[in-house]
């Protein structure tokens, strides 16, 4: 007898972004379609990062999330738009009120063509004057990702009745559905 096996071969590229606390910004890239997997972490600081050193603003690390994403489905200029718009880019070192630059909006690029796609579109929303300020959006290579502790990883689902939940995730989930529906995958798994 002869078996084939079939394979499932997934096309992967990961993402890095931050954009004020990691909870409402993993909860918003996991909504995706073609989004594989979302980590939310520490990057771009000095040292073994913990959650209570990065949240006192000790180690220059910013919390961000690490997404893997299927480019075939969802494009990289695609999760680009929805990080503009699930948070402001133009306060520097603060999302509402977080502040510190551990919360600071950071593209970190993982190609150079992540990089140069990251600044067209920096600069399209600037020709554009979307935003009534400059963006402030570091856009910088991904040296080093590290995950967050156990109790931050699906945060949302775990604690959604928790009142930052509510207040914070809530309404940027109801955002992201009336702006991206088009963008949104199955939210039942």
């Amino acid at each position: 007898m002869n078996f084939t096996l079939k394979q499932n071969i997934t096309t992967r590229e990961t993402a890095v972004f931050g954009a004020g606390c990691f909870w409402s910004v993993e909860t918003i890239f996991k909504c995706l379609k073609g989004v594989i997997a979302v980590v939310p972490g520490y990057a771009d600081g000095d040292g073994s990062p913990t959650y209570d050193e990065v949240s006192k603003g000790l180690t220059g690390y910013a919390e961000v999330v690490k997404v893997e994403f299927d480019p075939t489905v969802i494009s990289y200029v695609d999760l680009i738009d929805v990080f503009f718009n699930i948070h402001n880019s133009t306060l520097l070192n603060q999302q509402g009120s977080d502040v510190g630059s551990q919360y600071r909006s950071i593209i970190l690029y993982t190609s150079e063509q992540q990089k140069e796609t990251a600044q067209q579109v920096v600069d399209r929303l600037e020709a554009q004057e979307v935003f009534d300020r400059p963006i402030v959006t570091e856009i910088k290579q991904l040296v080093e990702f590290f995950p967050a502790e156990g109790y931050h990883q699906n945060y949302y689902e775990k604690n959604k009745s928790q009142a930052y939940c509510q207040l914070v995730i809530g309404p940027k989930l109801k955002g992201l559905e009336q702006k991206f529906s088009h963008l949104l995958g199955d939210r039942s798994s």
